[in-house]
């Protein structure tokens, strides 16, 4: 078991899967996250049900499952004009890049992560960004991560790791994750909980979870399920190994 680490949170499927790796891997291990004006407010709420039902389901990750920061950052929502931000519809911008995309965001988020972390004596950051199957943010790409994790380094004269499980595996391969990690309880628990649609719909039911089903987070949620299920995801003929 290693020492400490601080999880980027969001309430999300992918979030909520680093916390759960996390949580198998370290001593101590506190979340943050961030109110920064986003459409989807939902996914506040579901931070909150999320790290309740890990206490619940998963009594020797409580043991371990530290304070959690919620930080406002609403600046974002003042300076972007995003569809995240916005009441704008979703669509890609003349640089191809979808107006889902905050420019600055997952900067930020690591920065102040940082900063909080360096406060609370860990030095392993969690997020859940991916390059394998993921939106083409260039925030979330590898190659800022290090560059990141260099200027953290450097920046506050100390040495954090900037972690990312999910960078190099797609949607399906984390419900896989998941449930490698938590087993039924935690796929169970990320379908009803967490929150990814990005119109903040939590009024539609599907397999996978709630959304509005036809916006991109929507779409890579329901594929990365579909995907996981035809491979045998979820077949409980043998019992998963519990956590630890």
């Amino acid at each position: 078991m290693q020492g400490g680490a601080l999880v980027l949170f969001s309430g999300g499927q992918d979030s909520t899967t680093c916390l759960a790796d996390a949580l198998s891997k370290y001593e101590r291990v506190e979340t943050i996250g961030f109110d920064y004006g986003q459409r989807h407010r939902v996914e506040l709420d579901a931070r909150r049900e999320v790290l309740a039902g890990l206490r619940r389901a998963f009594p020797i990750w409580s043991d371990r499952l530290g304070e959690d920061h919620l930080l406002v950052v609403d600046l974002l929502a003042q300076i972007s004009d995003s569809s995240l931000t916005r009441e704008i519809a979703i669509g890609l911008e003349s640089n191809g890049l979808p107006n889902t995309f905050v420019p600055g965001r997952n900067l930020l988020f690591l920065t102040l992560a940082g900063a909080v972390a360096y406060r609370r004596g860990l030095q392993v950051i969690v997020t859940g960004v991916c390059e394998t199957d993921y939106s083409g943010y260039p925030d979330c790409r590898d190659d800022t991560m290090r560059a990141m994790q260099q200027a953290l380094s450097l920046g506050m004269d100390r040495a954090f790791e900037i972690e990312t499980p999910l960078m190099w595996i797609d949607k399906a391969r984390t419900w896989a994750l998941a449930d490698r990690l938590g087993g039924e309880a935690l796929v169970e628990l990320i379908v009803e909980d967490t929150h990814t649609c990005y119109l903040g719909d939590r009024a539609h039911r599907h397999d996978w979870g709630y959304g509005c089903g036809s916006c991109p987070a929507c779409e890579l949620r329901a594929a990365g399920w579909a995907g996981w299920r035809r491979a045998g995801g979820g077949d409980r003929d043998s019992p998963p190994a519990p956590p630890g």
